[in-house]
Formats: C-alpha cells, sequence, structure tokens
C-alpha cells in the first residue's frame, strides 16, 4: 500500500454521478462533467426531494464546502424546528476562521464567551472553567504516533505556556492543561512549528484516528493500519466539508495486533479479518466495517456484513461522514450521534445510503466465516515485548493516571531518540509504548525509565488502571478521579494478590470519556449524601469487557463515598479470588457467572450466599 491518494479507476453509474455532483446549497445540482472522477473526497450531497427551502439571505454561493451543512440546517429550519445554539454558532460564521478573534481575544488576555467557547474547540483550544480558570489545548496526532523531537515540543510549550505536564487521552492524544488566555495563539503557533496540526482536535468534528499502537511492528498483526491512519487524518485536515459535523466522530483502524485500540466503542471501527481460500471470495486480509459504538451510550459499534479491500476503507468512511451530515439531528444535542441516526434508519439501510455514494461494490461476506483474530493480550502495553523485526523490542511504559511533567515527557523523548527509531506510541489505555530497542540496548532503556520516575512493569491493579481529567479539570465531573485512582492503585496493590489484570476505569460524569461500561470494574462520579453534606463519591459497576469479551457492565452498587471506595473493591476483589473456579478464570468470566444480585453481596468478602458454581 502507498501513501498517495486512494484514486479508483472503476466508472460511475449514473446514479453514482448524481450522488457525487459537487456540493450545492440545495438550489440544482451540478454539471455531471465538474464531478472530480475518483477523488476519495470527491462525492456531494444528493438533491433533496421536493422543492428545497429558500436559502436565508446571507448565504455563500452555492459551491461552498460547508454548504452540505448549511442545506440539513435549512431542512430543519424548512419543518419549523429550532437549531441548537452550537448549529447557530456555526451558521453565524465557520469556527475554523476564527483565528483573527483568537489573536484578538490572546492580545486582550481574555477568554472567549457564549458559543465563542464552542467555536474555539475547533481549534483545539477548551475553555475550562469553573474546574480550572484557564484553557485545555488537545493536540491530534494520527494511530497516536509522536516523534521524539514533537514530544519535546509538547514539553516546552506546557512548560512555558501551560501547568508544566500533559496528560495521555483514551484516544491515544494528548492534552496541555492550565493555559492562560493570553498564551493560545502562542500554543497553536508552537504546535504547527512542530508539525502538529490540532485543527478540529475538539467539537463537532472527526476527531483524532486512533489505530493499533504496536502497528508495523506486531508479531501477530494482519495489517499495519499505519499507511491507513495517515491517509484520513490528512484528508480530514484538508476538507472543510468535513468539519461542523451534527457531532463529534471517532474512527479506529485495528490491524489485528496483539494490543487492542478499542474500535469497537468507535462511530466507524475497521477491524483487519483474514478469509480463508475456499470461501468464495478472494482469500486474503480484508477489513470489517463496524458502525455505532458508543458506550457511554449502551452501544457497541455493529458489523456492516461487508469486506473491504484496505484501499477501500478511506472511501467508504468519507460516505458514512456523508449521511451522517445529512441524517445527523441539528436539533437535540442528546440524540446526535451516529447511533441515534442508525437507531432510526436502521443500519442496512444507512449502509446502503452511504455505499451509493462511492464508485465500487464492496463484498458482503458472514462475519464468522472470518478466521478469528489473534488473541488481545491484555496488559501487552505493559513490558518488554520481542516485535516482528528480529532483535527489536517495544517497551510499554506505565504513565500513572496518564499524566507526564515535561521533564519526564523530555526523558521520554531523550530515551526513543537514544535507543529507538525515535518513535513513541500513545495508547488508549493512558500509558506509552516506546519502539525499535535492540535486545542489547533493553537494561539500560529499563534502568533509564526508572531513574527518570517511569516503570516498565506493573501489579495487576495499575496495568489498567484508567482515570478521566476529573473534577480537576473538567467542569462536568462530580469526582477527583485521577487522584482517586492514585488512591485505589496504591491501596489495592499491597491488600490484593491480584495474579492476572483487573481493568478498573474511572469517569467523572455520564460522558464517560474513560469508558467505564467496558472495564473488568467501572467508577462512575457522583455526589453521595453523607450525614448533611455531600461529598465525591461512585456508581460501581462490574463486568465490561471489549473486543472478543465485547460487554457492558452492571451496576451493583450507588453512592459509594469516595473514600469507602477502596476498601469496597478490595471486599470485590478478594471474594473475586475466593470464589472464582480456578486461577484461570478472568474477572469477567467470574462476573458473568453470577446475578446481579449475587455480584452485589460480594461486598462482603466471604458472604455465605455467594456459591461457587
Amino acid at each position: 500500500m502507498t501513501d498517495g491518494p486512494i484514486v479508483n479507476e472503476q466508472p460511475f453509474t449514473e446514479e453514482q454521478k448524481q450522488y457525487l455532483q459537487g456540493f450545492a446549497a440545495g438550489a440544482q445540482l451540478w454539471k455531471a462533467d465538474r464531478v472530480p472522477g475518483g477523488s476519495p473526497v470527491g462525492f456531494a450531497s444528493p438533491s433533496t426531494p421536493g422543492t428545497p427551502p429558500e436559502p436565508p439571505t446571507e448565504l455563500p454561493p452555492p459551491d461552498f464546502p460547508e454548504a452540505i451543512h448549511r442545506r440539513a440546517q435549512d431542512r430543519f429550519l424548512a419543518e419549523g424546528k429550532k437549531l441548537v445554539p452550537e448549529e447557530l454558532e456555526k451558521r453565524k460564521k465557520h469556527p475554523l476562521d476564527r483565528w483573527d478573534d483568537i489573536k484578538a481575544l490572546a492580545e486582550q488576555g481574555a477568554f472567549p464567551k457564549g458559543t465563542e467557547v464552542f467555536a474555539w474547540k475547533f481549534h483545539g483550544m477548551f475553555y475550562v472553567a469553573p474546574a480550572q480558570d484557564s484553557f485545555m489545548c488537545r493536540l491530534r496526532f494520527y494511530g497516536g504516533l509522536v516523534r521524539s523531537d514533537q514530544m519535546r515540543a509538547v514539553a516546552d510549550l506546557a512548560e512555558r505556556y501551560g501547568g508544566g505536564y500533559a496528560d495521555i487521552t483514551t484516544r491515544a492524544n494528548l492534552q496541555i492543561r492550565e493555559i492562560r488566555p493570553e498564551n493560545t495563539a502562542n500554543v497553536l503557533t508552537g504546535l504547527l512549528d512542530a508539525g502538529i496540526v490540532n485543527r478540529g482536535a475538539g467539537a463537532d468534528n472527526v476527531r483524532n484516528i486512533t489505530g493499533s499502537p504496536t502497528a508495523g511492528i506486531d508479531p501477530q498483526e494482519l495489517y499495519d493500519v499505519r499507511p491507513l491512519c495517515r491517509e484520513l487524518h490528512y484528508t480530514i485536515l484538508n476538507h472543510r466539508e468535513l468539519y461542523g459535523l451534527p457531532r463529534k466522530f471517532n474512527i479506529a483502524f485495528d490491524g489485528g495486533g496483539a494490543v487492542s485500540n478499542l474500535e469497537d466503542t468507535n462511530d466507524i471501527g475497521f477491524s483487519a479479518v483474514r478469509v480463508a481460500e475456499g470461501k468464495g471470495v478472494p482469500a486474503g486480509v480484508y477489513f470489517r466495517m463496524s458502525l455505532g459504538g458508543i458506550t457511554g451510550h449502551l452501544d457497541f459499534a455493529r458489523d456492516t456484513g461487508l469486506l473491504l479491500q484496505p484501499e477501500e476503507c478511506i472511501p467508504v468512511a468519507l460516505a458514512v461522514l456523508r449521511v451522517f451530515i445529512e441524517e445527523g439531528d441539528r436539533t437535540d444535542r442528546k440524540k446526535a450521534r451516529l447511533k441515534y441516526v442508525l437507531d432510526r434508519m436502521g443500519i442496512a439501510a444507512f449502509t446502503e445510503a452511504a455505499l451509493k455514494l462511492v464508485p465500487f461494490a464492496p463484498l458482503r461476506f458472514p462475519l464468522d466465516e472470518c478466521e478469528a483474530r489473534g488473541p488481545v493480550v491484555k496488559d501487552g502495553h505493559i513490558g518488554v515485548h520481542p516485535q516482528r523485526q528480529d532483535g527489536l523490542y517495544y517497551v510499554g511504559v506505565v504513565v500513572p493516571v496518564g499524566r507526564m511533567n515535561a521533564e519526564g515527557m523530555r526523558e521520554i523523548a531523550r530515551i526513543a531518540g537514544r535507543y529507538g527509531s525515535g518513535t513513541i506510541r500513545l495508547t488508549v489505555w493512558q500509558n506509552l509504548l516506546i519502539s525499535d530497542i535492540s535486545e542489547t540496548d533493553l537494561p539500560a532503556v529499563q534502568s533509564e525509565l526508572s531513574e527518570a520516575g517511569f516503570h516498565w512493569s506493573a501489579s495487576p491493579v495499575r496495568r489498567g488502571l484508567i482515570a478521566c481529567t476529573g473534577n480537576g479539570g473538567c467542569k462536568f465531573s462530580a469526582s477527583d478521579t485521577k487522584g482517586h485512582a492514585l488512591e485505589i492503585g496504591a491501596y489495592l496493590e499491597d491488600r490484593v494478590p491480584l495474579d492476572q489484570a483487573v481493568n478498573i476505569h474511572l469517569t467523572g460524569c455520564p460522558h464517560s470519556c474513560a469508558q467505564h461500561y467496558i472495564g473488568d470494574i467501572g467508577l462512575l462520579g457522583t455526589k453521595v449524601e453523607v450525614g448533611d453534606d455531600m461529598v465525591e463519591g461512585y456508581h460501581l459497576f462490574v463486568g465490561g469487557g471489549y473486543g472478543d469479551d465485547q460487554n457492558l457492565a452492571r451496576e451493583i452498587q450507588r453512592g459509594i463515598p469516595a473514600e469507602e471506595t477502596p476498601a469496597v473493591l478490595e471486599h470485590l476483589l478478594l471474594a473475586y479470588l475466593e470464589h472464582r473456579r480456578d486461577a484461570e478464570e478472568t474477572f469477567l468470566e467470574f462476573t458473568q457467572r453470577h446475578s446481579t444480585e449475587e455480584l452485589s453481596a460480594l461486598f462482603d468478602a466471604r458472604s455465605p450466599s455467594l456459591v461457587t458454581v
């Protein structure tokens, strides 16, 4: 596969020509000879049946890129519906055209107001008051890949203009926090100087493209997804019509390696599969496409039945985005994600609408006829692991709750540059990998990581301990998730002799940025009444999983004060160790064979009501 644009040389059908004619505001279709033949983003809106609504007087010319969004808004207005404030803000002035406004406010040392706060997110700048009276800047890396020089640049920017640290997110990304308003433009230009383009890193856009963190180095992977991540990343950056969606949109590529990137929790998840000889289609490696993952709304992505060649993935993804732009709700933010379009249209009808926008017919093939992928290693993102390249290894580095100070980032960059290829791989588990290390250099890498305050091994508790930003930096969070996660890790690893990893996910609000529904143990922040006071606490969920273990966790206890949570988890885990069938039974398997009532009884670690089945 090349890094160039994906071109399909098959001729368009007449129906495809109609769908591929330039972006129009609904007045009329473009002429067929203006259709760009074969460009991966060379599709445009189908005409809306019937007479389109009279466009507003301020409507720009019919061929402006974001006309596709304006027409979708107009359709709701023509039906007598009211657009949400965010849609009105996008309609007033495209958020990507706010650079002069950002500069002006920076010169004044002032924060944006009202819906301007939303517009600033298109540039990766989040005003996070009242949690912090400052900005958080979200960056944008494809496939979680960061060069050593870029890590040093982020460290310098965080130290000079922010709080002196950065957080690894659950989308294999970085955030700089505590940025004063006068420094917003300096941070954005500093990122561009380092080759980091974070356009569309927030708000109603396609977020950073995630990929397998061990892509290209994993001995068991089926396909190296880095070129696909890169191609889609740059396609999105360079097409304005892919901004201003009804809501945010997540896309992930899984190449079949040992470390998951949770592709089944994304709006679009591409998963590499192999088809053997004699199955009625050419044997080889393909991708399955799943749609509508959003575990905070209790849905995993659903398989579409398609079997895609690698070069077909990006055109189909763009077609899916196109239909979402047309069909997504712009009057209710709570119902604007792709899941709700699929619920209304049905996944089959939605998929058919998307396929009308591409000039090829993907294969259809039963999922159960594909060969099973290699196993996901639950803690494969921690420790020393051999690469597919002889004599080379990657080291998974533990970053407690994903936070690194500037000096730590510089040390990671130095070690990756000196002993590896200068490549740092962020993971959705809020840690990082340093790849391409020779066997002879492993002792030095391990020693220098320890000297820098990092670890390359961790207890079964800390291997899967994940926390969202928490109320120290997010106004939605009801609890200090990062602080409590560190307390839980320290408490449990000294008291519970676990012999296999148990993932614990702490999320501060129902937005579920830390995806509490897919953790072995999920903790959802809440306020708990204790006497006359309201204190921080959690609702407790158990039995979540992903991939082959896909399962949504069940709530078994509500309103646990934060200070009591470590002891509650201690009792739960000790009961698991005592009552599991054998040493091979995972926590997920254990929870799946017990009712919610039985699991609730585990608060008494030796409960007589719990009988091993």
